[in-house]
């Protein structure tokens, strides 16, 4: 029975944004522009990085890994919703949900990753500055990144497979504009028990360690800057690590609220499609807005590629 149920379902149905037919236009123009937004601003600040020399030191290099993210992570899921609200097509294959599901949560958890690395790197350069060049050198910063991709990708790895081991006879309407985790889970007509226990224990001990990571590297990072006697001194090394802050707690927050919480407990739907657009989509594009604004070198590495260009 389990294997019959396994390929009756052939495709399933993403139940989109909104059933209302008069704002699917509306919504496929604003999400065409925050897609655009999304790969314009991430793309310029690889360009700055790429050809500033002066910006070439470890957190330009992570602040790019991020961007690269930022790009592939709405890329995964965006074209898809274009195209369902543009032609009212809203099945997609059983494999295109899998490779869906697959690299969205490799992306989103590469990213976690990641920010716990660039606070790593913020406490180094702050509580270690004479040092910092000794301890985070080129190896290292390939080190630390080729092993949150390499995490990322393996996590996404062993719950795809967990996910897809399941049989799904219930429905195939997934109550999401994309194949994530929780909404086809409770699709499944199977016992999703260790699946969802596998999540939450690996999820909740990668997620906390990541947290750990970030909270103690800041709590360092908070005093040693308290010890500064210089009021300058104290508001610029503030602001290398502002921007990075809101970063995490924007991504980190909705991320930990969608994956690290029991999935038999969702009765909101559009909440849950509200908070998977905040960390898919919006953040993604806010992520250029608030390194470039709050930081002089790369509006000024920005300024210098666009007038050579002119």
């Amino acid at each position: 029975m389990d294997a019959y149920n396994q390929t009756t379902v052939t495709h399933f149905i993403l139940i989109g944004l909104s059933d209302l037919p008069e704002v699917r236009y509306p919504l496929f123009m604003v999400f065409t522009i925050i897609y655009q937004v999304t790969l314009g601003g991430n793309g310029a600040i690889l360009l700055a990085i790429g050809t500033e020399k002066k910006l070439h030191t470890p957190m330009y290099y992570f602040l790019a890994n991020l961007s690269l993210l930022d790009i592939f992570c709405p890329s995964v899921t965006v074209p898809k919703m274009l195209e369902n609200l543009l032609t009212e097509k809203h099945s997609i294959s059983y494999i295109g949900c899998a490779l869906q599901l697959y690299f969205l949560v490799a992306l989103v958890g590469t990213e976690v990753f990641l920010l716990s690395v660039m606070a790593y790197d913020r406490y180094v350069a702050i509580c270690f500055p004479l040092r910092y060049t000794l301890i985070i050198t080129k190896v290292r910063c390939v080190q630390l990144t080729a092993g949150t991709w390499t995490a990322g990708l393996l996590n996404s790895l062993l719950h795809t497979v967990s996910m897809f081991r399941l049989s799904f006879c219930k429905s195939n309407q997934v109550n999401q504009y994309y194949c994530d985790i929780p909404p086809v889970l409770v699709l499944s007509c199977s016992s999703t028990y260790v699946t969802e226990m596998l999540i939450l224990v690996e999820g909740g001990v990668l997620g906390i360690s990541s947290f750990l990571v970030t909270f103690i590297s800041y709590f360092y990072i908070v005093s040693t800057i308290l010890k500064i006697q210089s009021t300058g001194g104290k508001h610029k090394a503030f602001s290398t690590c502002a921007s990075h802050l809101l970063v995490v707690c924007l991504f980190g927050g909705t991320t930990v609220f969608t994956y690290v919480r029991p999935y038999s407990s969702q009765h909101f739907p559009a909440r849950d499609r509200l908070i998977s657009m905040l960390y898919g989509i919006i953040t993604p594009m806010l992520n250029p807005v608030i390194y470039s604004l709050r930081n002089t070198e790369v509006k000024g590495a920005l300024r210098r590629v666009l007038c050579h260009r002119v």
